[in-house]
């Protein structure tokens, strides 16, 4: 009788050292400063290790320990992948041995999606442990992916596993590594590589450029003018992806990316990219950003977007008055169609 084994499960494990010179430093660091940041990249996804030297207090503890979350930054590729973090205290000079291991696991759905708090050990015993040498202090965390496995079936040794599809992953490794690049675009001063046949096949205006009848079809150099290097670096990422993982950024950063990105998005033709800017833009509509957000709206032709926008500049009196008193509003008057005058009757007639 012949026997076999089938794997149910599957892991991909990434071991790094997280090392905090200057602890004194780092430990001033309140909930308002936010935490000191890792990202990785395991099986194929991105995630985030926030760690909170300041320490932070959960059910198990009366008081602050050493502790660190992981946060989802990607969307999972089926219904939702679990993921564990394991973290304990190293000494890098091998004196001590490592300290209790704790871990944390989690579903994760959606991006910002989080672990509860890893909590490592108790401040008051760390700091007077040997683990801090120094000012300095080591963790030692381990990321543990649980890899999507299809329903397992009793199957005869001929028949082949099919894994998960990995096209986004690829395609961004390929960007990362620039092998076969055969256009470098020069935006602010830096330089990137890429492949003209993926960026055309993603891009309307870029297929133009590359294959029709523009100069560009035969440059190898390409100098982008009125574009920020970092909004060009996400939208380049994307174009390889379909991922854009700096519009999960907590929400200023995330404003302020998006604004850059939309208006990259409408240049190029990347309706998808352009959506999620305005769907992200939309959820960070706040006094200060309203009236930008207005002006993107009206300029890259975005009606829903700025439908949304004069929405909230009217929703109240208080409002509008507040928007109207930010310089970002006193310029929309002068290069947008609509001014104070224009919000302001909006509102008279919703009051009435």
């Amino acid at each position: 009788m012949e026997g076999g084994c089938t794997n149910l499960t599957d892991v991909t494990r990434s071991t790094q050292l997280l090392k905090i010179n200057g602890y004194c430093m780092a430990k001033t660091m309140d909930s308002n400063d936010g935490p000191i940041k890792s990202r990785w990249n395991v099986h194929g996804y991105d995630w985030e290790v926030q760690l909170y030297p300041a320490g932070l207090s959960g059910r198990r503890v009366s008081s602050p320990s050493l502790a660190l979350k992981l946060i989802f930054v990607g969307e999972a590729r089926t219904g939702s992948v679990r993921a564990s973090l394991c973290c304990r205290l190293v000494d890098p000079r091998g004196k001590l041995k490592p300290s209790e291991e704790k871990i944390e696991a989690g579903t994760f759905k959606r991006p910002q999606d989080c672990s509860s708090a890893v909590l490592v050990m108790q401040m008051e015993y760390l700091e007077k442990s040997g683990y801090l040498k120094d000012d300095s202090l080591t963790v030692e965390c381990t990321l543990t992916v649980l890899k999507e496995i299809p329903d397992v079936v009793t199957r005869s040794n001929d028949e082949v596993d099919v894994p998960s599809p990995g096209l986004h992953h690829d395609l961004g490794e390929l960007l990362q590594s620039e092998t076969g690049a055969d256009v470098t675009f020069v935006v602010s001063g830096e330089s990137f590589a890429a492949h003209k046949v993926i960026l055309a096949s993603r891009s309307p205006v870029l297929m133009a450029e590359f294959f029709g009848k523009m100069k560009e079809k035969t440059c190898r150099r390409v100098e982008v003018k009125d574009m920020e290097a970092p909004a060009f670096e996400a939208m380049l990422h994307f174009i390889y992806t379909d991922t854009a993982p700096e519009l999960d950024e907590p929400l200023e950063k995330m404003v302020v990316m998006a604004q850059h990105l939309l208006a990259a998005a409408d240049r190029y033709g990347l309706d998808r990219l352009k959506l999620m800017c305005e769907d992200r833009l939309f959820r960070g509509i706040t006094v200060d950003t309203a009236a930008m957000t207005l002006a993107l709206a009206e300029h890259h032709s975005c009606s829903l977007l700025k439908d949304k926008c004069l929405e909230f500049i009217v929703s109240t009196p208080a409002i509008l008055d507040a928007v109207m008193a930010t310089e970002e509003y006193t310029q929309l008057e002068e290069t947008c169609p609509f001014g104070p005058a224009r919000a302001s009757q909006v509102c008279a007639c919703e009051e009435s």
